[in-house]
């Protein structure tokens, strides 16, 4: 990065390489659920439709092929994607009804799981070769070949039926415990599920970042290792933290929460995409995929603001 790249133009740069990817993630989206995803017609029809029937909810819903995609482009320029074909709810309302619910749920699981994994990462790196980080290697091994679905279906069956701790299914943020009580599973979840790869990715961090030179230096002239993680540890990895983090968030957000929100039933974003996949409402499906192209591009330019901000090197690079 050049000492002369300001703030205002890396997001100028960020803004121009966005624009080619909303583009082509919007596009395929649009093709795929044209040729591939079920016809709403038919959701919207009831029983034994008449061909005449048929044909005016296709002309009204206007499934047409290139004015269709402008007409989407159009809506995304101004922040107004249209709405859902089958319950007509504009999609600016169901975004800000079920983003809440996807952060409120997925965020706790996020920040618990990394920091445990930052822990459990410098402690098997600090102990290398020994039984414990051939322990941890092995619990890391088990939660990477676990699929989600599995882990999520013991969960419920273990938490919700057996020992009736948690509810099944459903969701509520009236009071502190209600969220607390509805959010336990879930998190739970996620933090085994990324465990494994977190765990494997921060151990490789500590271990470099153990073997730097200022590391060395700091133990040479007798600093306690209280002090040579917060001086010379922690600032070295900051970067690839915060990186991992920050590209975290568009992920599980829209990742894990499909699997997650439909198996309990919960009213977030990723419920909202399987239904719309399911019945072919092709508006919604659309705002999910530029949606997720737009995080994609605000994690990449948070990044580099962040990695500028923490390193100072990376300024004159």
């Amino acid at each position: 990065m050049n000492r002369r790249d300001s703030v205002p133009a890396l997001l100028l740069r960020r803004l121009a390489g966005a624009v080619p990817l909303l583009l082509g993630v919007t596009l395929i989206g649009f093709f795929l659920t044209q040729n591939l995803a079920p016809n709403p017609v038919w959701e919207l029809a009831g029983r034994s439709p008449t061909a005449a029937e048929l044909a005016a909810l296709e002309a009204q819903l206007g499934r047409g092929g290139l004015d269709g995609y402008l007409d989407f482009l159009g809506g995304l320029l101004v922040l107004d994607p249209g709405a859902s074909l089958i319950t007509g709810e504009s999609i600016r309302s169901i975004l800000a009804r079920t983003v809440p619910v996807t952060l409120a749920l997925m965020l706790p699981g996020l920040v618990i799981g990394t920091a445990l994994a930052i822990g459990l990462g410098l402690l098997a790196a600090r102990h290398h070769g020994r039984w414990l980080d051939h322990g941890l290697a092995g619990v890391s091994a088990v939660s990477m070949s676990v699929s989600l679905v599995v882990v999520v279906m013991l969960s419920q069956m273990v938490f919700s039926v057996w020992l009736g701790w948690f509810p099944a299914r459903g969701w509520s943020t009236t009071s502190v415990a209600d969220w607390l009580l509805h959010v336990s599973v879930p998190t739970l979840i996620i933090v085994l599920v990324n465990l494994g790869f977190n765990v494997r990715f921060f151990r490789a961090l500590w271990l470099e970042a153990l073997h730097q030179p200022t590391v060395r230096a700091g133990r040479a002239f007798g600093l306690s290792e209280g002090a040579i993680f917060w001086r010379r540890l922690l600032p070295w990895a900051a970067g690839p933290i915060m990186t991992r983090l920050v590209f975290s968030v568009p992920m599980l957000i829209l990742g894990g929460s499909l699997v997650i929100e439909t198996h309990f039933g919960i009213p977030g974003i990723g419920r909202v995409f399987y239904n719309a996949v399911l019945s072919g409402d092709q508006p919604v499906i659309l705002a999910f995929v530029a949606l997720a192209g737009s995080l994609v591009v605000v994690a990449q330019t948070l990044v580099d603001l962040m990695i500028r901000r923490i390193d100072p090197r990376t300024r004159d690079a």
